[in-house]
């Protein structure tokens, strides 16, 4: 039954595609996210729904008469020689039969994150697909936290098979940078019901982190929270909201959690955290040994093992420049954030471009953190969030000119205070 309610709900979005090219990006970010075709047990999960979608957001631009013209910055530039390097890297990588099944998963979400940036041009499209990515891995948050809650505490909260969220590390990681986007949906919102849910979902989804037994994610869980403490100006309710997962922590999660989340203070006593180290030492030994390093999964057969890391992933895959060009995109999608939040608080009708830019920034330290222990330098949400960045850019710096459209989103909420605290 559920293969038959995927498969319809897919191909009756098909002719809006064919309507609307934007809706493409939305309803291929939420099978790339949320991965629906996973949750069933019958043909839809071997369906190529991603290939038809994108196929037909192809064909809808194609014949679309709306222009959709290729926004140029310094992050798409930077981004676009990254995509290069790894093409060149893979086509010279030591272990091929490993490297290219890979890449043909990269270029598709690099090839996805480009027309994504074509298409979702408008405040109200961007706004869309913050909340199709956000209430996608929230779905997971949402169902991991009621399954910690109902007993499940003793064991890890998994994401859906065959995706890149399936373990409970790589989960854990896109849960951190959802909830600041579960929190930017919240304070846009003004129907009260639609606000406590959400906050409903905040919270269930901090649970969930918790209850995948990441050391990982708990280090980047922390690191966000910290960082949304430091810039908020609204620390009393932050931390007021933190209440529910301190007595989680205390009255729910077993006595096995606690003694795996002691080993991150001695890791050095840990086989998994040596072994990690010892992975990270294969990647800049690789790196050395090899300039444009190994390329993709070169790792798993030259340390035995994958990095765990994004910067160690990048370095020994791609070496010193694959590294340097990532951590460059990362720094100037910041920069961005940075100014958009600069220029545009004091403009309430771009209230929603600080408030998201403020929150991706959030994102973006939970995904530094975390990631430094989890091997997803290819996760799609990461590269969404780089190109929301640049489009929100691009719409602030429209909207500040005299003549420029300074409008918000249709049913955005003009004052969201809950975000307000994080303009600096």
């Amino acid at each position: 039954m559920r293969d038959i309610a995927i498969t319809l709900i897919i191909f009756g979005l098909l002719p809006v595609i064919l309507s609307r090219p934007y809706v493409g990006i939305l309803v291929w970010s939420w099978l790339g996210y949320m991965n629906p075709h996973r949750l069933a047990w019958g043909f839809s999960t071997t369906m190529p729904f991603a290939m038809m979608v994108a196929l037909a957001t192809f064909a809808a631009m194609i014949a679309s008469k709306e222009r959709h013209p290729l926004p140029w910055s310094r992050e798409t530039v930077v981004l676009l020689i990254l995509v290069l390097w790894m093409f060149m890297t893979t086509a010279l990588s030591l272990y091929p039969w490993l490297a290219w099944p890979q890449w043909d998963k990269v270029w598709r979400i690099m090839l996805m994150t480009y027309v994504t940036l074509m298409l979702i041009n408008d405040p109200q499209r961007v706004r869309l697909l913050i909340y199709v990515i956000a209430l996608s891995i929230g779905f997971y948050g949402f169902k991991g936290g009621v399954f910690v809650l109902t007993g499940g505490s003793a064991n890890s909260v998994l994401g859906p098979q065959g995706s890149f969220i399936e373990d409970r590390n790589s989960l854990g990681l896109a849960m951190i940078m959802t909830v600041p986007l579960l929190y930017y949906m919240r304070a846009q919102m003004t129907h009260v019901w639609a606000r406590i849910g959400l906050l409903v979902g905040i919270v269930l989804t901090l649970i969930a982190i918790v209850g995948t037994h990441s050391r990982g994610a708990l280090l980047g869980l922390a690191a966000m929270m910290l960082f949304f403490l430091l810039k908020s100006r609204q620390k009393f309710a932050a931390i007021l909201a933190m209440i529910p997962l301190a007595l989680v922590l205390l009255y729910v999660m077993p006595e096995e959690w606690f003694q795996r989340m002691e080993t991150i203070e001695h890791w050095e006593e840990d086989e998994s955290a040596s072994e990690r180290v010892r992975a990270w030492h294969n990647a800049i030994d690789l790196a050395q040994h090899r300039f444009i390093g190994g390329g993709m999964r070169a790792l798993v057969v030259w340390g035995g093992r994958d990095s765990h890391s994004i910067y160690f992933g990048m370095l020994g895959e791609h070496g010193w420049v694959g590294l340097g060009l990532f951590l460059l995109l990362l720094l100037l999608t910041w920069r961005s954030a940075s100014w958009i939040i600069r220029n545009a608080k004091r403009q309430p009708e771009l209230r929603w471009a600080r408030d998201l830019a403020a929150m991706i920034q959030v994102s973006l330290v939970g995904y530094m953190v975390a990631g430094a222990f989890l091997g997803l330098q290819y996760f799609d949400m990461y590269y969404h969030l780089v190109v929301i960045v640049v489009m929100t850019k691009i719409l602030v710096r429209r909207a500040l000119e005299p003549d420029g459209p300074a409008r918000a989103p249709p049913h955005v909420r003009r004052a969201p205070a809950p975000a307000r605290g994080l303009d600096r």
